[in-house]
């Protein structure tokens, strides 16, 4: 077994030294349901800079989960340990979960309490707590503090959830998928309070999610974990610059053109035929520079139409694919 050790640089808010989290030598192991065990974490060692947002990337069943309840204290990790600010996970736990707030990916609250009587009742069980109506005010919930959560709607609800995890004020936020089923623009809202907890309030944040845009967004760091390793750890930049310049040329024509022809084309290191009724083709390419001139060049000497031709840049999906072989929702 190959033990990965990723380490993090210094963030725009961190410093060198002092991690906010440490994770090393991570196990997790259960039994598997056609007999004998599988690591759901397999040997996971990574740190995470004080004041950094993280963004963990993985297919469904990769890892992610267990590995945040597991630096949480909200599980025993088979072998190897999780620290926060050099607070161990399960030898200090009362002590690191004064340092952290959890935003779990599903929530359930006492159903007659409105959300200032939640917000007092959770502060309550700390040694310090943010006023429920600063809370409130700050997701612009502060006009509903006598609803309750059943009356709010999606978006309403997670921002209620995000600053229910920040009732202590944490150090550090955990966000298990905090948009998911939210439509675009209160997943966009969701976005910059992400981004005011942390450029604001000064406070790391680690956080899985489902959507690339929103790691390449909001993330200093991104992690793809696969199998319950960790594949590739880098910034969304350095992740899209290891495809080594690959582009994707996209074109339609009249009529069929033969593969081979298409291949053969200057830094052509791909060649796919789009399922979409219409003659459509997408060329991988290192060079567009080169294979663009010649595309056309190819098509007057076979006499057949380019149209609707773009070009596009490799994305954090395209180095997801790449690393994992799969789609993110397998």
């Amino acid at each position: 077994m190959t033990t990965q050790t990723i380490t993090a640089p210094i963030s725009p808010h961190g410093e060198a030294g002092s991690p906010a989290v440490r994770v090393e030598h991570l196990v997790k192991t259960y039994p598997h349901p056609d007999g004998g065990t599988f690591n759901a974490v397999d040997d996971l060692s990574f740190t995470v800079a004080t004041g950094e947002v993280l963004g963990i990337l993985g297919p469904n069943g990769a890892g992610k989960s267990t590995t945040l309840e597991i630096i949480e204290g909200l599980q025993r990790p088979t072998s190897g340990s999780t620290s926060v600010f050099g607070l161990d996970s399960i030898a200090d736990n009362a002590a690191m979960k004064t340092r952290i707030g959890v935003q779990l990916q599903a929530s359930s609250y006492f159903a007659y309490l409105t959300l200032e009587e939640l917000l007092t009742l959770f502060g309550s069980f700390y040694p310090k707590a943010i006023p429920a109506e600063e809370l409130l005010d700050k997701v612009g919930l502060l006009g509903k503090r006598k609803a309750l959560v059943g009356q709010l709607s999606g978006g309403q609800a997670q921002r209620f959830s995000i600053v229910a995890a920040m009732v202590n004020d944490p150090d550090i936020v955990f966000l298990d998928e905090p948009t998911t089923g939210l439509d675009p623009q209160a997943r966009r809202n969701l976005w910059e309070l992400v981004r005011s907890i942390n450029d604001e309030d000064g406070k790391t944040v680690v956080l899985t999610t489902h959507y690339m845009e929103e790691a390449e967004e909001l993330s200093h760091r991104v992690a793809i974990i696969d199998a319950g390793r960790i594949q590739a750890l880098d910034t969304p930049v350095g992740l899209i610059g290891s495809l080594a310049g690959d582009h994707a040329v996209s074109f339609s024509a009249h009529r069929a053109i033969e593969d081979d022809g298409l291949e053969a084309l200057p830094a052509v290191t791909g060649v796919r035929a789009k399922a979409n009724g219409v003659h459509s083709y997408e060329l991988s390419t290192s060079s567009p520079r080169d294979t663009v001139p010649a595309l056309f060049q190819m098509a007057s000497v076979r006499r057949f139409e380019v149209a609707d031709l773009t070009v596009h840049a490799p994305t954090l999906e395209d180095v997801f694919l790449n690393v994992t072989g799969r789609s993110l929702r397998d």
